[in-house]
């Protein structure tokens, strides 16, 4: 009887939440008096083994290594995009549930809705006008093959839903398909307000596409492209693209893609980037890379050339899900 309580109750909490924006937006957290506004600075997650463990932080742009301000708001992936951002996280209870939030330049929770399942990617457009998130249905990891994903859009101006990406109709050389494996992940989004592009993957196979929320089409452009992020012009994606995985464990490395000729760049860093890379500026791309062995928590967010030259260096220690806010 206590076990059967203590679930009822359990359900209840999280259907009350989920539909009280008060009690969705206390259970994110506060501020705490920290501002996007002001100067320039890097928003992130932090991964540091310490009480800001999980929580989004932020550092001056000119002093990434200088003092970090903490915020109250918990998130597995957190994006910005002027005054407003987009935060993943999980309310673990009797029942664990899963959530996005919309917040504002505060960072208060500004709207909430219920997501399927485990966090994975969350992206919004350069205007914030658009969301993407993207969550894992079944499994924990793009790895390994029995995973399955959940990719929704939404319009952050009209708080609703646009729609989940499998049921938008998916053109190959010209011909539409209909694979009943087929998952979708890592959407970016163009300037205008309609374009994206996202990783489509159906027989083993992951494809760039390019898609329209207008139509609700996507179309494939090329194979071997995970996790896509658009360049602030408009002209290069810079991706991860798997380089083993048949018999050894899988990797990726940071690579760069031409829209224009389809030429793709391999990025100097060598090792295995495991992440949905973003865009420090114009000539710079940044992602997450996590340290060695028992230290594996912990990652650090790394920036390198994105013409492939020069080196990588950490940008911020002990951060994940990079934004720049300018």
């Amino acid at each position: 009887m206590c076990v059967v309580l203590a679930v009822g109750y359990g359900l209840y909490v999280a259907h009350r939440d989920a539909t009280d924006p008060r009690r969705s937006a206390a259970s994110a957290g506060e501020s705490g008096g920290v501002l996007l506004t002001g100067e320039p600075k890097i928003v992130f997650r932090s991964t540091a083994r310490d009480s800001s463990y999980g929580r989004v932080s932020m550092v001056p742009l000119n002093d990434p290594a200088g003092p970090r301000e903490v915020t109250s708001l918990s998130c597995d992936r957190v994006d910005i995009a002027g005054d407003v951002g987009i935060c993943l996280g999980a309310e673990r209870g009797v029942v664990t549930t899963y959530k996005a939030y919309l917040f504002g330049s505060d960072l208060r929770p500004t709207h909430s809705f219920r997501v399927a399942g485990a966090p994975s990617r969350a992206r919004l457009s350069h205007n914030g006008h658009l969301a993407a998130v993207t969550v894992f249905v079944s499994g924990h990891s793009y790895a390994g093959p029995a995973f399955s994903t959940a990719t929704t859009l939404y319009d952050v101006r009209e708080q609703r839903e646009l729609g989940n990406l499998e049921q938008f109709a998916v053109f190959r050389d010209g011909q539409r398909i209909n694979p009943v494996d087929q998952n979708f992940w890592g959407v970016t989004f163009a300037s205008d307000d309609d374009t994206f592009y996202a990783t489509f993957a159906t027989g083993g196979t992951t494809y760039l596409v390019r898609g329209s929320i207008r139509t609700k089409q996507v179309h494939a452009l090329t194979t071997n492209v995970e996790c896509p992020s658009l360049s602030p012009d408009g002209t290069r994606i810079a991706f991860k693209q798997r380089v083993t995985g048949n018999d050894g464990p899988v990797q990726w490395r940071a690579t760069v893609l031409d829209l224009k000729t389809m030429q793709r760049t391999e990025l100097a860093d060598k090792r295995n980037v495991d992440d949905q890379i973003a865009w420090f500026d114009n000539d710079t791309v940044a992602y997450g890379l996590p340290r060695d062995g028992s230290a594996a928590a912990t990652t650090d967010t790394w920036v390198e050339p994105a013409a492939g030259s020069g080196a990588p260096r950490i940008l911020v220690s002990q951060a994940w899900s990079p934004a720049v806010v300018r």
